[in-house]
């Protein structure tokens, strides 16, 4: 049976409201959205976008993993963090205008909506629903990054470790975390070395809480997972 395109248009512009920072637009502004943005592909290793540039758009991840680092001046790598489709990615810099905050690089294949920053501006000004809804997203955004400065700050690295664990077990149902960096890339997001990291993962297999398998992580004590967490 053959699908019509306004159907398939109509399937596409609803996905759009998956993303967390969109989730509050009626069907016609979905409809404008798609329309306005424009479509990429990426592999994985590819730049979204690099730190410093001008964030001229907003980029719509709707497929795919993303990971976002930066390089200090004396080449140390900083790990901001990752993030899985569907979301909205570097909305600050979008909406400040002062380049990208880092650089975004696909951890796997990844498919991308690009909406120009002045498109995705009059849909804030233009309700204050909206304007409120995106408030709150960069509210809860800036919240969870505290809570990352505090854990940085305060916890142990295998308390670190393990919570890295649990939030990434959260976000895909089941007891199998990946690493799609490797442990290396663990560490440039802790701010520890691999060998810290490489410590901190014996010391949990060694205690029977978690199983290595190569770059795939397996949880066996999810809540005495959680005790260690908690540093």
């Amino acid at each position: 049976m053959t699908r019509s395109v306004s159907t398939a248009t109509a399937e596409q512009c609803r996905s759009l409201a998956h993303v967390p920072l969109l989730a509050s637009l009626p069907d016609d502004a979905l409809r404008r959205v798609w329309r306005d943005s424009l479509p990429q592909t990426a592999a994985a290793g590819t730049a979204l976008g690099r730190a410093g540039d001008p964030a001229a758009h907003l980029l719509l991840l709707l497929r795919g993993r993303v990971a976002a680092a930066t390089t200090t001046r004396t080449g140390r790598v900083v790990r901001f963090g990752e993030w899985a489709a569907p979301c909205a990615l570097d909305k600050v810099a979008v909406i400040d205008g002062a380049g990208h905050t880092a650089t975004f690089t696909a951890l796997t294949p990844c498919a991308v909506r690009r909406l120009p920053r002045a498109r995705f501006l009059e849909l804030v000004d233009g309700t204050g629903q909206v304007r409120t809804h995106v408030l709150r997203v960069l509210a809860d955004d800036a919240r969870r990054q505290q809570q990352r400065l505090i854990a940085a700050a305060t916890l142990p690295a295998e308390a670190r470790v393990a919570a890295w664990l649990l939030e990434q077990a959260a976000a895909a149902p089941g007891t199998r975390v990946v690493l799609p960096g490797g442990q290396q890339a663990l560490a440039d997001l802790l701010g520890v070395t691999r060998v810290t990291v490489n410590r901190a993962l014996a010391r949990l297999r060694r205690d029977g809480l978690l199983e290595i398998r190569g770059s795939t992580l397996v949880l066996l004590a999810p809540e005495l997972l959680a005790l260690r967490a908690g540093g």
